[in-house]
């Protein structure tokens, strides 16, 4: 049984940081997909970062570039998603998220099989 499970999340001012944690269980981590998706009231879930586990390349979408790392830590099976420079507009629930294969890049919601409960980021200006 796959389980991902967001930690991390919280309210902050503009500008401050927080790093995002998912626990991976029940999954072969390696050769893999795993992202960070959020989702704002009333819009559409969107990529935001993710990593191919078995290479370690990264990708981000262009609002988050330069301010936020996704990294994982292989012997811990754990994702992370550091944030900084945090903006109003990074309010959200952030899911993690896992799927076969490769075409990481691509940030698809709807090609990943597994995911999270979600952690709710909040930003007050």
């Amino acid at each position: 049984q796959v389980q991902l499970v967001e930690s991390g999340g919280g309210s902050v001012q503009a500008g401050g940081s927080l790093r995002l944690s998912c626990a991976a269980s029940g999954y072969t981590y390696s050769s893999n997909c795993m992202g960070w998706f959020r989702q704002a009231p009333g819009k559409e879930r969107e990529g935001v970062a993710a990593i191919y586990t078995g290479g370690g390349s990264t990708y981000y979408a262009d609002s988050v570039k330069g301010r936020f790392t996704i990294s994982q830590d292989n012997a811990k099976n754990t994702l992370y998603l550091q944030m900084n420079s945090l903006k109003p507009e990074d309010t959200g629930m952030y899911y993690c998220a896992a799927k076969s294969g490769a075409l990481c890049g691509r940030m698809l919601y709807w090609e990943y099989d597994f995911w999270g409960q979600g952690t709710q980021v909040t930003l007050s200006s």
